[in-house]
């Protein structure tokens, strides 16, 4: 669990505090002039920062304030935790060149595992299996020592 050091209230347990998303992201100058892809790269596309990342979080249970923390995707370790509005410090850890998600576990053997290689249509479906009809029917004998 982490202990995320909120500037208002001091360090708190993470279950005090709600995940805002991206911090820095700058509102479109003109909503009204993009069109529907611009108006949903905006809302829904983000960075997704292997390394240093600048996050917004809300102290919902405590002081109910806002603020901004740089917090490392790969470790957790916090770098800063600054109030909104000012600018993104500088930090000793860089954000990683890659972009991803980052996983120490080893890959799945599976051969129901998805695959980021493998084209969506490409995908192994899952097969059904048929029963007999009598594995399906429901009994209509209590099992042995149960009363009715």
């Amino acid at each position: 669990m982490l202990l995320i050091p909120c500037p208002n209230c001091g360090s708190r347990d993470e279950t005090e505090f709600h995940y805002g998303g991206q911090a820095h992201v700058a509102y479109p100058e003109n909503p009204t002039e993009l069109n529907d892809r611009e108006w949903a790269e905006f809302l829904f596309y983000r960075d997704n920062t292997k390394g240093a990342f600048a996050e917004r979080w809300l102290h919902s249970t405590g002081c109910r304030q806002w603020f901004n923390m740089l917090r490392d995707t790969v470790t957790y370790d916090i770098q800063a935790v600054y109030a909104m509005g000012t600018p993104r410090p500088a930090t000793a850890n860089p954000a990683a060149s890659e972009s991803g998600t980052a996983s120490l576990a080893a890959p799945s053997t599976s051969p129901d595992a998805l695959s980021v290689d493998v084209p969506i249509g490409a995908r192994k479906q899952p097969q059904l299996i048929e029963q007999p009809a009598s594995a399906t029917a429901p009994s209509t004998t209590a099992p042995e020592g149960a009363t009715k």
